[in-house]
């Protein structure tokens, strides 16, 4: 019930984000149901309806996608103190953010139930003249369990991968850091106070009184300057706080994986084409005729490959921007790409798996190809649509964990021209770097399938 009171009371941006949720699960709801009712009206064509099924994979996990993606932007989702304060901490709200998924996505399977009916003429005719009643199958019994099953897919799914990614994770607090007297912390407890509690095993391990000419431990310390006695001789050594903010954001390390398995998608994808043209025969939902099967396994390759390699290219990005004496905007523009790289980079590198596939799709289906049916439109719809609608989606929740930078910057001055050339010169950065990269990468996935 709170979860529901959570959805109805959120914003109209927030709102419209969940309908789109909702018409992302409608459609991919009416794929797997037209791929049963195919598999019901054609029993002898195994290998073809498993083929079909095999296919909406790709709409699947883009609206799962999607999903998690609106889930992790929802204001219901983010830990405040209210809500701590009646016991909603950060496992209960992942529990929420779970449940308002699957009530989004069970809402858009309903849609989807519906409309299914409506072709079959269960609710109240034959509607376009009859002709989805033979591809429907709307002379045989709808089987309740495997409707029921496939519904459920995309919810289940999407709120399940919306629990995994929002759980809590715990994090072990900074350690002290040594300032004043020696032995006394500074932090939570104030000036000159242990923060740890009398009695506790930590604390014990504390020396608050010790001599007064006794040496500070060299793995908390450096040795200070004479004349510096008195003052402030603790300094950490080490490695950076990693809940420092002013600590810099590492290089994304997922750039040699990333090409790895976009190589072997590539390669599977040629080892496809090859197959294609010794075996005619085995035919595609949209009329393509070869290895369907490898054609799925090289692209789903090729795009977890670029998902992979998308935040060290934006990083790379980001770098790129920052060279050469760069100026104040540039730099603000590099630091930007190269903080948000992670967050980013993985919807950015699905959009160019998907820009390269339906380049592929379009370069395949011209000359004397059969058309592309309504069912495989309405797929590519969808995977295209959910991958910008992500990273829409990953670019208001970077503008919004950057908040209260772009609230600094204005207070000090900073006019608004310049945080919008700096967005500008962004995205104009990661277009000029991905675009040629997504274009030798489209023009390889075509080219063993087109011969």
């Amino acid at each position: 019930m709170l979860a529901l009171r959570l959805v109805r009371g959120a914003n109209p941006a927030v709102q419209f984000r969940r309908l789109l949720v909702a018409a992302a699960s409608a459609g991919t709801g009416f794929l797997l149901l037209c791929t049963l009712g195919y598999a019901l009206g054609h029993p002898d064509a195994s290998t073809a309806a498993v083929l079909r099924l095999a296919w909406c994979l790709a709409p699947i996990a883009a609206t799962v996608q999607f999903a998690v993606a609106v889930a992790r932007t929802d204001p219901a989702t983010r830990p405040r103190a209210g809500l701590a304060a009646i016991g909603l901490g950060p496992g209960q709200l992942m529990v929420l953010a779970a449940v308002s998924t699957a009530v989004s996505c069970t809402l858009g399977s309903m849609v989807a139930l519906l409309f299914f009916l409506h072709l079959r003429g269960d609710l109240t005719g034959l509607p376009f003249d009859g002709d989805a009643a033979g591809f429907l199958a709307a002379n045989q019994p709808l089987p309740l369990p495997a409707t029921l099953t496939l519904l459920a897919l995309v919810p289940v799914l999407a709120s399940a991968a919306s629990a995994v990614v929002l759980r809590p994770r715990g994090s072990r607090p900074p350690r002290p850091v040594v300032s004043g007297r020696p032995g006394l912390l500074s932090g939570f407890g104030g000036y000159g106070r242990p923060t740890e509690r009398i009695g506790s095993p930590s604390y014990a391990r504390l020396e608050t009184h010790p001599p007064r000419d006794a040496p500070t431990p060299a793995h908390l310390t450096e040795r200070a300057p004479q004349g510096a006695r008195g003052t402030a001789r603790a300094t950490p050594t080490g490695p950076r706080n990693p809940h420092d903010p002013l600590a810099p954001a590492p290089t994304p390390g997922g750039l040699p994986w990333g090409a790895a398995v976009l190589a072997a998608g590539l390669a599977v994808e040629t080892y496809a084409g090859r197959a294609a043209s010794a075996h005619e025969g085995s035919t595609l939902p949209g009329g393509f005729t070869g290895g369907p099967f490898g054609v799925l396994v090289g692209w789903a390759l090729t795009a977890f490959g670029l998902a992979l390699a998308g935040p060290a290219l934006t990083h790379f990005c980001g770098r790129l921007l920052q060279s050469l004496r760069p100026g104040a905007l540039r730099l603000l523009a590099g630091r930007v790409l190269m903080e948000e790289a992670t967050r980013i980079g993985r919807p950015l590198g699905v959009v160019c798996a998907v820009a390269s596939g339906t380049y592929a799709m379009a370069v395949l289906y011209t000359g004397t190809r059969p058309g592309i049916g309504p069912l495989t439109t309405l797929g590519m719809l969808l995977v295209a649509g959910c991958a910008v609608a992500t990273l829409l989606t990953a670019a208001v929740e970077a503008r919004n964990a950057r908040a209260e930078t772009t609230a600094a910057l204005l207070r000090i001055g900073a006019p608004a021209s310049t945080l919008r050339a700096a967005a500008a010169l962004r995205a104009g950065a990661l277009f000029t770097v991905l675009t040629p990269l997504t274009w030798a990468i489209a023009e390889l996935a075509a080219m063993p399938l087109v011969r």
